[in-house]
């Protein structure tokens, strides 16, 4: 496949090419229509200035004086001459300049009748400007045409030698502009060859991202690239940090796991040791993995209507609640959206309205509003709330998942390592009418 370059140098040249021609093929088309009206008037002048010498006597003779001719006429080796035909398309006179020249078919013309046309005589080419007129004279009207002609090989070589200049012109101008188109193109392709030697920088490893200041027209494209890059290096830091965590997590149990394999204890105190055990590195290993799996921003991400999908998951979690018939209030707007996975925004829903369902006595209330340039969730339920001293346990930062308070431990966990993927703000307080409150701040979609 071509390249850019050569994509855009081969339109351009082809478009030149095609001006060129253009303007060469209108410009010899105005410069031969100028010339042929020229030798047409030229003539014309000749004819109307034999009309004026010229007499007829009463005795229906024709006389031009030939002292009043022109040089042109007058002279035996000029290439343009005149005839006057006279009644029976006979020559009754002729210029000294046609003594040796040869006559071609003569008819006479009607009266006021003017024609230029372009004739062969011997196979060479003429230019012919006849005029027919009827001279008055005692005795009635004498017919007489005028022709003056002119040999066109001198028009044919200006038409020639036009040509050679114009193309010798225009081949200097077409070479010039395409230097210029080149030397033109390789600065205006210059930035799309700076970003693409930073891509290959980043993927040898030299440079971590496209550093490099570009036109407007990129700008969007390099911010871009850069968010992308970002994105996967956040991606890849949570998964190394969720393997790291899960390995660290996983050592407690393990050696507990171990004790108990060769422990004292009695068979059935050393199955409950182990199920514990299996119980718990379940579910760390349950919330590492939708810890790393957190997909986060990315340039590309669309953005998800919140109020089906918050009906969705208040639908589905109420039929694993069915001992409770709580009073359910969803005040979202039906315009509210986020740019974020769907799975996130389902995982962060999800376990809020779980633990909702979990601690609630009769109501649970479920809202969403625009504040600012942030999109403020709340799940507020009339539960117990939480205790103080547990609220800042459960967001200090590092808390692992079997260190959780149980009922708002891994769910609450979750929720917080998603919200800060995307760069939000996770507030648990308690309501003042009773129960817990909890709030998301999350960036408003553009």
């Amino acid at each position: 496949m071509m390249s850019l370059n050569q994509r855009i140098l081969f339109s351009a040249t082809l478009v030149l090419l095609i001006f060129i021609v253009g303007i060469a093929w209108m410009l010899d088309r105005a410069f031969y229509d100028s010339a042929r009206l020229g030798v047409k008037d030229r003539l014309f002048a000749k004819v109307l200035m034999l009309m004026g010498d010229a007499e007829v006597e009463e005795s229906g003779e024709l006389d031009v004086p030939t002292n009043l001719l022109d040089a042109e006429l007058g002279h035996v080796n000029s290439d343009t001459y005149a005839f006057i035909i006279g009644p029976g398309n006979h020559i009754i006179w002729r210029s000294t300049s046609s003594l040796n020249k040869p006559a071609p078919d003569l008819p006479l013309a009607e009266k006021g009748k003017k024609e230029f046309t372009q004739i062969l005589i011997n196979d060479a080419p003429y230019f012919v400007y006849r005029y027919g007129v009827a001279w008055e004279t005692p005795s009635g009207d004498y017919p007489l045409t005028f022709y003056v002609i002119t040999d066109a090989a001198l028009f044919e070589a200006q038409i020639e030698q036009y040509r050679e200049d114009l193309w010798g012109l225009l081949g200097v101008m077409a070479v010039l502009l395409l230097a210029t188109q080149m030397l033109v193109l390789r600065w205006g392709l210059q930035p799309l060859r700076k970003v693409s030697t930073e891509l290959s920088a980043i993927e040898s490893g030299q440079q971590e991202s496209v550093k490099g200041a570009y036109p407007s027209e990129l700008q969007l494209l390099t911010d871009s690239i850069n968010s992308l890059i970002a994105h996967e290096h956040k991606q890849q830091k949570r998964y190394r940090n969720g393997l790291a965590d899960l390995a660290h997590s996983l050592k407690t149990p393990l050696a507990v796991l171990q004790g108990a394999i060769h422990s004292d204890d009695d068979e059935t105190s050393r199955r409950k040791a182990i199920q514990e055990q299996i119980d718990r590195i379940d579910n760390i290993i349950q919330y590492q993995l939708r810890r790393a799996a957190t997909a986060g921003s990315s340039p590309g991400m669309g953005t998800i209507a919140l109020r089906p999908l918050a009906d969705r998951i208040v639908n589905t979690v109420a039929k694993a609640y069915r001992n409770k018939q709580p009073e359910i209030s969803v005040q979202i707007d039906d315009s509210i959206g986020l740019r974020i996975d769907e799975g996130d925004l389902m995982e962060l829903l999800g376990n809020l309205v779980d633990n909702a369902f979990k601690w609630c006595r009769q109501r649970i209330q479920l809202s969403a509003a625009y504040h600012d340039h942030q999109v403020v969730i709340q799940v507020i339920d009339d539960g117990p709330g939480i205790q103080p001293d547990q609220i800042a346990r459960i967001l200090e930062r590092g808390v692992r998942a079997d260190q959780s308070t149980p009922g708002h431990g891994i769910g609450l966990a979750i929720v917080r390592d998603i919200v800060q993927v995307y760069g939000g703000e996770l507030a648990i307080e308690n309501h003042p009418a009773g129960g817990a409150c909890i709030t998301l701040r999350l960036k408003k979609a553009k």
